[in-house]
C-alpha cells in the first residue's frame, strides 16, 4: 500500500572553481572546489509503502535501477540506520545529464535522504544524515544544504560562502563524455606527503574571493584544473566552451570533471539569443538555468507536493 506520496525536485551544482591539490596517502585526491546550486532539475516521486523492498524506477532506460544506484543506495543506508520497518517506492524523472560533471546522482542521493526522513517520520539530525551522506559520494553532502560552498579535502570538508547575486547560466552537454576517474588519470597529479600538506593559505584565499559578491570577480577567478587534460582527451568539449565565449559568455568553464560546458551570460536575452544560435549544434543538450541560494535551495526541498 503506497502512503502520503510526495513530489521534489533535485537540483543540479557547478563547480566555480577546482583545482587538484595532489594525491593522498589513502589514494584520494585532496580538492579545493567552491560549488554552487543551480536551477536545472531533476523529479523525485517518492512514496512511503508497507512493502518490504525499496523499489526504484526512472523514466531514463540509461540509468540502472538496482541498488548500484546512489538513490537505492541512500534509501537502504537510511532503512538501515534507523532500524525502518517500512519501505518505499521511488520513481526519477531524469533531466540532468549524467556523466556530465552536474551532480545529479549525488543530488539525487541526498534529496532521498531528506525526503525520506520525513516520509518515514524519522528523528534524524543534521549529523546522522552527514554522516551517511559522506558514506555514500563527495558530493552527496553539499545537496543537503545547497547553495555555495566550499569544499576541501575529499570534498566532504564543506564551509557555506555568502550567496552570489543570481546568475544567468547556459549549460552544455556534449554527446561525447569523459570518466571521472579517466580524468583523474590523465591529470598525474603530485603526491602529498599527508592530507595536512594542503596549502591553508590558499583556502583562505578561495574564501575571499567568492566571498566578494562583485560580478566582475567571479569570472575573473573562475578556474578548473581538469580543463588542461580533458580538452585534450575530447576537443570538443572544448569546442562547446568556445562556442559559449563566441555567442556571448562573460566567461565559460568545464563543469566539474566534464563533460558539460555552463557558460555565464550579462542578462537573459543575451542568454536566450545565445541558446537560439547554439541550437543547431547537433548532439548537444541545452538549458537554461541560474544559480539558487542556499535559502532558495533550502525552500525547494521544504515545499514538496503531494506526488502521484
Amino acid at each position: 500500500m503506497i502512503i502520503s506520496p510526495l513530489s521534489i525536485l533535485s537540483f543540479a551544482k557547478v563547480n566555480l572553481s577546482l583545482r587538484i591539490l595532489g594525491k593522498r596517502p589513502d589514494n584520494y585526491h585532496e580538492i579545493q572546489t567552491v560549488l554552487q546550486t543551480v536551477s536545472l532539475y531533476d523529479r523525485l516521486n517518492l512514496a512511503k509503502t508497507s512493502g518490504g523492498k525499496i523499489v526504484f524506477t526512472c523514466d531514463d532506460p540509461a540509468i540502472p535501477v538496482d541498488d548500484t544506484n546512489l538513490v537505492v543506495k541512500a534509501a537502504a543506508a537510511l532503512r538501515d540506520k534507523f532500524r525502518v520497518t517500512s519501505s518505499c517506492e521511488i520513481h526519477l524523472a531524469k533531466r540532468i545529464p549524467g556523466q556530465a560533471g552536474l551532480g545529479g546522482g549525488s543530488s539525487n542521493a541526498a534529496v532521498t535522504l531528506l525526503t525520506l526522513t520525513r516520509l518515514w517520520n524519522l528523528s534524524a539530525t543534521t549529523e546522522d544524515l552527514f554522516e551517511l551522506a559522506v558514506t555514500l559520494g563527495a558530493d552527496v553532502p553539499f545537496f543537503l544544504a545547497g547553495g555555495c560552498a566550499l569544499a576541501t579535502g575529499i570534498g566532504t570538508e564543506l564551509t557555506p560562502l555568502p550567496d552570489l547575486p543570481q546568475q544567468q547560466i547556459l549549460i552544455i552537454a556534449p554527446s561525447v563524455t569523459v570518466s571521472t576517474a579517466s580524468a583523474y588519470q590523465a591529470l598525474k597529479a603530485p603526491a602529498l606527503t599527508t592530507s595536512d600538506s594542503v596549502s591553508r593559505l590558499a583556502i583562505s584565499r578561495t574564501q575571499a574571493i567568492f566571498s566578494d559578491s562583485k560580478q566582475w570577480a567571479l569570472c575573473d577567478h573562475l578556474e578548473n584544473d581538469f580543463e588542461r587534460v580533458i580538452f585534450d582527451i575530447e576537443p570538443e568539449i572544448r569546442r562547446v566552451k568556445d562556442a559559449l565565449i563566441q555567442a556571448g559568455a562573460r566567461c565559460a568553464l568545464l563543469a566539474g570533471s566534464g563533460s558539460s560546458v555552463f557558460g555565464i551570460f550579462d542578462n537573459k536575452e543575451v542568454l536566450r539569443s545565445a541558446a537560439q544560435a547554439l541550437q543547431q549544434e547537433s548532439g548537444w543538450r541545452i538549458f537554461s538555468c541560474v544559480t539558487l541560494s542556499r535559502d532558495e535551495y533550502s525552500h525547494s526541498l521544504s515545499s514538496a507536493i503531494p506526488g502521484r
